[in-house]
């Protein structure tokens, strides 16, 4: 089990409540699960976010495919308005 920190930026960060948080899990799978439990604005908000782990972008691969380490950060951004 890894433990790291999650981020929340712009309409993720209001839902969720705060701007960060730890977690532990495996997978970013596993971390979605965990952070939407009681939180049905966040899981909305979420199936329209992308994802950095440590920086790097997710992008399309599943997240059960998308293993996390210890200290891993991820940051959850939700779309930018603008073009």
């Amino acid at each position: 089990m890894a433990t790291g920190i999650v981020r929340y930026w712009a309409a993720a960060k209001e839902a969720a409540g705060v701007a960060e948080e730890t977690f532990e899990a495996i997978t970013l799978g596993e971390l979605m699960t965990k952070i939407t439990q009681n939180r049905a604005d966040l899981a909305r908000i979420l199936r329209r976010c992308s994802f950095l782990v440590d920086g790097s972008p997710v992008g399309k691969r599943p997240h059960g495919e998308v293993l996390l380490h210890d200290g891993a950060t991820v940051e959850v951004l939700p779309p930018f308005a603008g073009g």
